[in-house]
């Protein structure tokens, strides 16, 4: 990722997700782990791919949102000030990416077109190549 804007906040390199190498991404590791953005990230993805209702799309959208914010928490925790890289090419900072890209995802699904839009736009504000690979596949 090529960063251009030389006021720009370092890229931020989060630390290993508290989930990080669980076997399974499940309702006991997200009792264990609620903190964890995979953990939501996953149940979200899990739900919005077998989504057959309505309902099920509503659901996949509440893990999303819950990602999302567990993900805005690990940021600001490590000094992200609501703007910069979020490089995807760090390993430890997919989960919070993903987090994002699925809740854009969850709301394309439930017809909040808005919302897509501005979680596609933050995730090309933290790496642009990111999109790509979560949202464009």
């Amino acid at each position: 990722m090529k960063i251009n804007d030389m006021l720009a906040p370092p890229p931020v390199e989060l630390p290993a997700d508290p989930a990080a190498g669980k076997d399974q991404l499940d309702a006991a590791t997200a009792f264990a782990h609620p903190d964890s953005p995979d953990v939501w990230a996953t149940k979200a993805e899990r739900a919005l791919d077998a989504a057959d209702s309505d309902e099920d799309k509503l659901t996949a959208y509440a893990f999303a949102r819950t990602g999302y914010h567990r993900s805005l928490d690990r940021l600001r925790a490590n000094g992200w000030k609501g703007w910069g890289p979020v490089p995807y090419s760090h390993e430890a900072n997919r989960p919070v990416l993903r987090a994002i890209a699925v809740l854009a995802l969850a709301a394309q699904a439930i017809g909040e077109d808005a919302e897509y839009d501005r979680c596609r736009q933050m995730l090309s504000d933290a790496d642009p190549d990111s999109v790509a690979t979560l949202l464009d596949k």
